[in-house]
């Protein structure tokens, strides 16, 4: 493998953009992976790799995962720890990182299978914690409207490599989209802080079923509530309003599959 050793190499410099910039990451559709949780995890999946980075310690320490993943990526190369610490978005690098290109985002959600849909979710920490949950308890994909980047280095670290596993539908207008799924046999549910809606744990979620969380300031959109046509909400005691979006979507997720 071929050792980087200057900190203002092109490459390295092109690979911290796509940690630190959403642009960056849309305009070259690609993401980097550090760590390596995520990175072996890159390897059970159908993501293509397209630069491997180690520092020679941390390659020793993995041989065999990081042998696999050298030989799967596009290029590999060997960097110093100068490097990896530069190009870490934590406190303390483990000295292993990975490029990777974005997939296509879209399916069709299917009959008889139940899925979320988030509404404008802003904090890339509770988009990961949602797909983590989803995946542990068996929700089927991810419908994302307005959302924030998938792909930003606290997202993929907080889904502890569940983004990497999901399948994910990149919605443009979800109002209209809710009426598709209507139509399509789906029953569409709106998660709201209302009181009179719906108890969740009077629903029976037993067919082809949706749920939306809405944004963790201002809810679903009132057109997409509307859309949805029903609207249901988590029992709540003491004298909090709400609960936090991962919080409320962990509630609605186990309430869809028990």
């Amino acid at each position: 493998m071929e050792k980087i050793t200057s900190k203002s190499n092109n490459l390295i410099k092109e690979v911290k953009k796509l940690f630190t910039s959403h642009k960056a990451r849309l305009e070259n559709r690609k993401f980097v992976l550090e760590g390596a949780r995520l990175c072996f995890d890159a390897l059970n999946s159908d993501y293509k790799i397209d630069y491997f980075f180690s520092t020679e310690k941390a390659f020793a320490k993995y041989i065999d995962k990081c042998g696999k993943l050298a030989s799967c990526a596009g290029q590999s190369f060997f960097i110093t720890d100068e490097i990896a610490q530069k190009l870490c978005s934590t406190n303390q690098t483990q000295g292993i990182l990975a490029v990777c290109a974005m997939r296509e985002s879209s399916f069709n959600p299917e009959n008889g299978k139940k899925y979320i849909a988030l509404d404008t979710i802003q904090d890339p920490s509770n988009l990961g914690a949602l797909v983590r949950t989803g995946e542990a308890l068996g929700i089927n994909g991810f419908i994302l409207y307005s959302c924030c980047d998938l792909y930003n280095p606290k997202a993929l670290r907080a889904s502890m490599g569940s983004i990497l596993r999901m399948r994910f539908n990149i919605s443009e207008n979800l109002r209209e989209d809710v009426v598709k799924y209507k139509a399509n046999g789906f029953s569409v549910y709106a998660c709201v802080p209302d009181s009179s809606a719906k108890k969740i744990n009077s629903v029976s979620f037993n067919g082809s079923d949706i749920c939306i969380i809405g944004n963790e300031g201002n809810g679903v959109s009132d057109s997409v509530i509307t859309a949805a046509g029903e609207s249901i909400t988590i029992n709540m005691k003491g004298r909090a309003e709400s609960l936090n979006a991962a919080s409320a979507g962990a509630i609605i997720m186990w309430e869809m599959l028990k």
